[in-house]
């Protein structure tokens, strides 16, 4: 699978097999979020691998959506700087989750709403905060499934030189 063919038939998945995922797929996971540019090359990105069922309950009561951690065999938890850039936690993120899908594993991302129960569930030294976290698992089925919710349209998604500027 080519890059381009990984970005456009990634899809979120919250179902999965409870089948381990082998260490060199989950070092390679690692390695591309590892790799993503961050600004001025600060690489203010950490991740936290978590395995253990009970360890993934107390994360999931970290946040408001997070019932399919539960559910997931791995979670990475992001960690990033305080006062760096959410984008570089995003970078690290979507570089993950699309090597992910190419090896045939799918992924989530989780929103922590709850900072300070986080900070403390994870240990985290001062100085660091919670990005977001993410599920991944073989999907249930065999495959990734879309939620059946349509992409807005290229046209509708894409304005030229300004607002509202259609293409000519």
């Amino acid at each position: 699978m080519d890059a381009y063919e990984a970005i456009v038939t990634k899809r979120d998945t919250r179902e999965y097999e409870q089948r381990p995922i082998p260490d060199e797929a989950l070092r390679r996971i690692l390695q591309a979020g590892r790799m993503a540019g961050s600004s001025k090359n600060e690489q203010p990105v950490r991740a936290i691998v978590i395995r253990d069922p009970a360890g993934k309950a107390a994360r999931a009561a970290c946040g408001d959506f997070t019932t399919h951690m539960l559910s997931s065999p791995l979670v990475i938890v992001i960690v990033r700087f305080e006062g760096s850039r959410p984008f570089d936690a995003g970078r690290a993120a979507q570089n993950m989750m699309v090597v992910a899908h190419a090896e045939g594993i799918a992924s989530c991302p989780v929103g922590i709403q709850h900072d300070d129960r986080a900070r403390e569930v994870l240990g985290l030294p001062a100085g660091q905060i919670v990005a977001m976290a993410l599920t991944l698992g073989y999907p249930a089925g065999g495959r990734a499934i879309a939620r059946g919710e349509r992409r807005l349209s290229f046209d509708d998604y894409t304005y030229w030189e300004r607002w509202g500027e259609r293409e000519r």
